[in-house]
């Protein structure tokens, strides 16, 4: 009975492992960062770029925040589960540009997370200025629908 139960706990075990191994991320639709931006994705189409909006919940102005739309692609639609990608927003509220890379991973139960590094280029008034013109971050994406 003992060894009959292993047995078991062994199938198991590999058909959830198989299970999460086929599983892949799908970039289509709305997803929140940590700092509760949401964006839009469209889906792919045939050469893997789509399109998209950003609704940040953070900006260095005092503009009032509009939404942005996105453009993207993704390397190699199909290939693989979990997939690099990269975007721009062109923020409709200031004078700058965001460009985002990124990495779609599934989780064990089926969680999709998007981890991203951005680089933000705002316009200056000259070249003296450009020391100060491009910030660096992250940001961790999670589906919301």
């Amino acid at each position: 009975m003992k060894s009959l139960f292993c047995c078991l706990l062994l199938v198991l075990a590999l058909l959830n492992h198989h299970a999460s191994a086929a599983r892949k991320c799908d970039l289509q639709g709305l997803w929140r960062n940590e700092l509760g931006s949401n964006m839009t994705l469209s889906a792919l189409d045939e050469a893997g770029t789509f399109l998209g909006s950003y609704h940040t919940a953070v900006a260095a102005t005092n503009k009032q925040i509009l939404v942005s739309p996105l453009r993207g692609a993704q390397q190699h639609p199909g290939d693989k589960g979990q997939p690099t990608f990269g975007f721009t927003v062109h923020w409709q509220f200031a004078d700058s540009i965001t460009a985002f890379v990124g990495q779609c991973f599934v989780d064990r139960r089926g969680k999709e997370t998007l981890e991203t590094t951005w680089l933000l280029r705002e316009e200056v008034p000259s070249r003296r200025d450009v020391w100060k013109a491009t910030r660096v971050g992250t940001s961790i994406f999670t589906r919301v629908m």
